[in-house]
């Protein structure tokens, strides 16, 4: 089976906005064809640009996803240190993404991002870093690192269910989707020496997982289930997760 490496990956570059925006119309389509999708919290988005919108990342069709859910043009940050099976390249291909190098933020990725931002554009991360299949995983600092560079706000989102969506078309089953977003806050002015700047984008990475956390189910939310902010946060968006009950129902058969 033919995979495509970083040296493919990192040549791939954000297409241009009018494709992106028509290819919006795409993912409705074709979201709306395979699952039943619920989007909560649309009117938590800033009228205008720039932020940076910060998602979780269980499954590998989360990026249509999370398209179907903001319906607006987004430059996606996605790691290229990685090889991508064939049936998985067409995806970036087609939109294109701002490649990243998830042990170095290069030079360029940070470039890229901040001019995105300075163009009052949307820029989607996953931070992360990959797919973490079911649970909500430890950040990278990448995601509140360009959030105070370029002086935007974030918007946490949660997206669950996708995983599950194309096994569940095949058995005839039109899968729960669900995408809830939150409310923004930031940007944070960072200050002081080294130790100070890692210690503080560590405590706003921490703040923005949270955020995630309280947008996902309590056996989604990883390490950060039982934080006490949790029901702040789920408060402050007023939405409470829907769980899945679908996936018992795919696991029976």
């Amino acid at each position: 089976m033919r995979k495509f490496g970083p040296e493919f990956l990192s040549s791939l570059s954000p297409r241009p906005h009018i494709l992106r925006y028509l290819l919006t119309y795409v993912a409705l389509l074709l979201g709306s064809g395979i699952a039943r999708v619920s989007v909560r919290g649309k009117y938590h988005l800033p009228k205008a640009g720039p932020y940076v919108i910060a998602s979780n990342h269980f499954s590998d069709y989360d990026p249509l996803f999370f398209s179907y859910g903001i319906q607006k043009p987004i430059n996606f940050i996605a790691a290229s240190d990685q090889e991508l099976d064939w049936w998985l390249v067409w995806a970036p291909i087609i939109y294109g993404w701002i490649p990243v190098d998830r042990k170095n933020l290069s030079p360029s990725t940070i470039k890229k991002s901040l001019e995105v931002l300075k163009r009052g554009e949307v820029l989607g991360i996953f931070p992360d870093g990959g797919v973490s299949y079911n649970l909500l995983s430890q950040p990278k600092n990448g995601a509140v690192y360009l959030s105070t560079l370029g002086k935007a706000p974030i918007v946490p989102i949660g997206i669950y269910g996708a995983e599950r969506a194309w096994e569940g078309m095949f058995k005839g089953i039109r899968s729960s989707i669900s995408i809830n977003i939150g409310k923004p806050f930031g940007p944070f002015d960072i200050k002081g020496n080294k130790k100070d700047k890692v210690k503080a984008l560590n405590a706003v990475g921490g703040e923005m997982m949270c955020r995630i956390a309280a947008l996902l189910p309590p056996g989604r939310q990883g390490s950060f289930s039982g934080n006490v902010k949790i029901a702040k946060y789920q408060n402050e968006n007023r939405i409470i997760p829907n769980p899945q009950p679908y996936f018992k129902a795919i696991d029976d058969e």
